[in-house]
């Protein structure tokens, strides 16, 4: 049984990583791509996907150019069945089958949402792990990939349009629909309008930088598209409890 954090963040690079563990244990890909193997089996994780590692299972994993992810240590047999009730099976068959997976639209605003939370916090981190443990329940109907919005074309233009004002029609030609239609699908597949998930986006970016460069930040918050520091100071602790100065100096490697 795993004694550290339910849900953290972590930040790979190009070092590998190779171990085991005796508990499972699920990688969320945030940003960038990470190569990740489990018991021979490999992939390239990233947005949108997930790794699952079985307990006791042997796996590698390292990133060139960088990844983000939230990770889930799952603590054990008794955790399963107190926390989860009816959902536990479903999980253990889960937790058991070692390789990646896609998750839907939902699944992924869940993630989202939970990596811009305090995951230090217990309350926070109990309640987020078994929500991501029911959500990827078989019960619970993805959204066919053919029709989702197209995410990661929406995450590649917000990163490199970030310092300028974005607009929902720039989403919306992405998308090839109209503005007010990509509202609709926001609210149904992701529950936050456009502009909320721009900003969402904006703020991962910008904690990113905090961690990783030595940027002023003024500078980091021109470039995620804040016209002042008090404006992007007060975004920032809105978003992750904490202001900026704070936010850089927490750990952000496993």
């Amino acid at each position: 049984m795993t004694t550290g954090p339910l849900l953290s963040l972590r930040h790979y690079r190009h070092e590998l990583i190779a171990h085991s563990h005796d508990h499972p244990q699920l990688v969320f890909g945030l940003q960038g791509r990470l190569n990740f193997e489990v018991q021979g089996r490999g992939a390239l994780l990233g947005r949108q996907a997930l790794m699952v590692v079985p307990a006791g299972a042997h796996h590698a994993c390292g990133s060139p150019a960088g990844s983000h992810c939230l990770v889930l240590d799952v603590p054990g047999e008794h955790w399963l069945s107190e926390q989860l009730g009816a959902h536990a099976d479903d999980s253990r068959r889960l937790l058991d089958r070692p390789g990646a997976l896609t998750l839907d639209s939902r699944q992924q605003q869940l993630v989202d949402w939970l990596a811009a939370s305090p995951v230090d916090d217990p309350l926070i981190a109990r309640q987020g792990a078994v929500l991501l443990l029911a959500s990827l329940n078989p019960q619970a109907a993805p959204v066919a990939a053919s029709t989702r919005l197209p995410y990661a074309a929406f995450d590649a233009h917000i990163e490199q349009h970030a310092a300028y004002p974005l607009q929902v029609a720039d989403l919306a030609r992405l998308a090839g629909l109209s503005s007010a239609r990509l509202h609709a699908r926001f609210s149904a597949e992701c529950g936050m309008t456009p502009m909320d998930y721009v900003r969402q986006r904006r703020l991962l970016m910008a904690r990113r930088l905090l961690r990783e460069s030595a940027l002023p930040l003024g500078e980091i918050a021109a470039q995620v598209g804040y016209g002042s520091q008090s404006a992007f100071s007060a975004a920032i602790l809105k978003a992750f409890g904490c202001t900026p100065s704070a936010l850089r100096r927490e750990p952000g490697d496993n």
